[in-house]
């Protein structure tokens, strides 16, 4: 299937800065309460590209969102973000299947895994990602299995004690909240889902 970039990034744009307040409310919890401004920022940014990134192919537009969010996110978010966008650019064919993304995925998950120097159970992102990726991967996923698995996965960090990043400062403490990377990386999924199935 041919990428609906625009959509895309339209979505994830809105729902991303729609989101601002209770992303910044759940890192006041475990982090510095700036994870919602900043993806915020982020996508502004983005948007205020949008022209410029429209106007190339998908696996290089990719990777310019990809760089606006290292450029204009501040903290963690902005390498990360901008790893998993960059990854992404320069795995996806032009036409993916579900299982296509879900091995781009998977490469992103391996760079974000060097780069935060985390793995799957400390508590980020990438415990919303590393299950979507593999589910993806396996060729048997539906977008509504998808959204759910994504859904799932940011509420099972909420037990966990966090290993990685600024929460891990609070040890035992940053047990009983769900990770804002984690939700963040939700919100994506959930919106890809929705303009690739055409709900949005």
């Amino acid at each position: 299937m041919a990428l609906p970039l625009e959509p895309l990034l339209d979505t994830i744009s809105a729902r991303i800065i729609a989101a601002a307040d209770e992303l910044t409310a759940l890192d006041s919890a475990i982090g510095d309460a700036d994870h919602g401004l900043n993806m915020k920022r982020g996508f502004e940014a983005v948007q205020a590209e949008k022209a410029n990134i429209l106007a190339k192919p998908t696996g290089e537009a990719l990777k310019t969102v990809g760089m606006t969010l290292v450029m204009k996110v501040g903290g963690a978010s902005g390498p990360l973000y901008g790893t998993l966008f960059m990854t992404l650019g320069k795995e996806l064919p032009e036409n993916p299947t579900l299982a296509d993304i879900g091995r781009a995925l998977q490469a992103s998950v391996s760079a974000l895994k060097a780069r935060g120097k985390a793995e799957l159970g400390n508590k980020t992102m990438l415990d919303v990602l590393g299950p979507v990726a593999s589910h993806l991967e396996s060729g048997s996923a539906s977008f509504d299995s998808v959204r759910a698995l994504a859904s799932e996965s940011a509420k099972a960090t909420v037990p966990l004690k966090a290993i990685r990043g600024r929460a891990s400062f609070l040890g035992e403490r940053s047990i009983g909240h769900m990770d804002p990377g984690a939700r963040s990386s939700e919100i994506m999924i959930t919106a890809v889902c929705d303009v690739l199935e055409g709900r949005s």
